[in-house]
């Protein structure tokens, strides 16, 4: 009887393994989920003088008034890295962070220079890359990305 439990056991976990990283939808939701504006002073149109997004924050849209601020760091790691931040749109023009840039993170930071849209993204593995023979991998890509209105 003993080995059926043990038998049991081992197969529920490595069921268990293998779902978890093919499982995963894509978008960290470790925050509460909201967009934290830290020093966000309303400026015209109730958009925000300075907006700091994080990987929570993914799938959102924000605003930041015109000649203010978007920061964003995404904590990664050295096993499944961000790829650097890209912007699209031509209302955000990147400045000096003034991070300290951890290996697997990505750090940007922006002035809002026109009003329009624009388009954060970036991506990384879902899974560690495996480090020895046998070990497990998957071709999984987590998305970032946050829309950004400029008012």
């Amino acid at each position: 009887m003993r080995r059926t439990t043990t038998s049991l056991a081992l197969a529920a976990a490595a069921a268990l393994l293998l779902a978890g990283c093919g499982s995963h939808g894509g978008k960290d939701t470790g925050g509460a989920g909201k967009v934290s504006p830290s020093a966000s002073t309303p400026a015209k149109g109730g958009c925000a003088s300075l907006v700091q997004l994080k990987a929570a924050d993914s799938g959102r849209t924000v605003c930041v008034a015109k000649g203010g601020e978007v920061r964003l760091n995404l904590d990664g790691t050295k096993s499944r890295p961000w790829k650097p931040v890209t912007t699209s749109g031509g209302v955000l023009k990147g400045i000096n962070a003034g991070f300290v840039v951890l290996a697997g993170d990505a750090t940007a930071a922006y002035q809002a220079v026109a009003d329009g849209t624009a388009k954060l993204t970036s991506s990384r593995p879902l899974c560690a890359q495996p480090t020895a023979p046998g070990q497990m991998s998957c071709k999984g890509i987590q998305e970032w990305t946050v829309t950004v209105k400029v008012q």
